[in-house]
């Protein structure tokens, strides 16, 4: 299922959200060469975020093959900026245009929901959540992990618990015939966590070798879950009811 609409209308500019998203592509255009493969392998290996770096529990001096011009090299230190700037950097085009699509589509009713500052807090705290879900899960990895699906993996947790009832368009492949379904907010979001979940499995499996960081998304969803009610604004919700679902009044700010 690939969800591309919901009925969850915004009452305000999603300021922050715009923000990320042309972040993350000015990022990707400007740092990482649009793609291009030398860039993208400086870019991650100068900022990606590596988990036996970051623990110290890789050898310094060990050299990790990029490509076949370029190695990184772990530093002495745990590069603790990486939290937060492997927020910013993607390994492609549709690893960055996935990204984008999904932090839009979710990202402007959590914005909606709270202050914008307190969004961009929740935002980066989830993304945190999520690199040391992943980080912790694989102590002793030395591949490097980029991407901005942690902490938006949070907002849809936050969704999941403020608009559970929203109906959510979603693409679903029928053999070769593509169709459309409706459905509610908490069935394509849990939907989307069992996968994470399935994921975990098969990485288990392939261990050493990259791929998606399935503990990352589901730290950062777990995050979202847990914080939302911290961040959110009883005003903000309550201006922002829809016809189709009520939140709870208790246990908002």
């Amino acid at each position: 299922m690939f969800p591309y609409h919901d009925e969850n209308k915004t009452l305000r500019t999603a300021v922050v959200t715009i923000g990320l998203v042309v972040t993350c592509v000015v990022v990707w255009l400007l740092v990482q060469g649009g793609g291009t493969e030398q860039a993208v392998a400086e870019s991650v290996c100068n900022f990606g975020l590596i988990p036996g770096e970051l623990l110290q529990t890789l050898r310094a001096g060990i050299s990790i093959p990029m490509t076949e011009r370029l190695v990184c090299v772990i530093d002495e230190g745990p590069e603790y900026r990486n939290l937060i700037t492997s927020m910013f950097l993607h390994g492609g085009w549709m690893h960055l245009l996935g990204n984008m699509w999904f932090l839009w589509l979710f990202g402007n009713n959590i914005e909606d929901s709270m202050t914008r500052p307190r969004y961009l807090l929740f935002y980066l705290l989830c993304g945190l959540a999520a690199a040391l879900a992943q980080v912790f899960a694989d102590q002793n990895s030395p591949i490097p992990m980029v991407g901005a699906s942690g902490a938006i993996s949070g907002v849809m947790g936050g969704y999941l618990v403020l608009f559970p009832r929203v109906k959510v368009f979603t693409f679903v492949p029928l053999g070769f015939v593509m169709t459309t379904l409706a459905l509610p907010a908490w069935v394509m979001l849990l939907y989307w966590m069992g996968l994470q979940f399935l994921g975990t499995i098969g990485s288990s499996l392939n261990e050493g070798e990259g791929g998606v960081a399935f503990w990352a998304h589901i730290g950062g969803f777990v995050a979202g879950v847990v914080l939302v009610k911290l961040f959110a604004r009883r005003d903000r919700l309550e201006a922002h009811q829809h016809a189709h679902w009520r939140p709870q009044q208790q246990g908002f700010r």
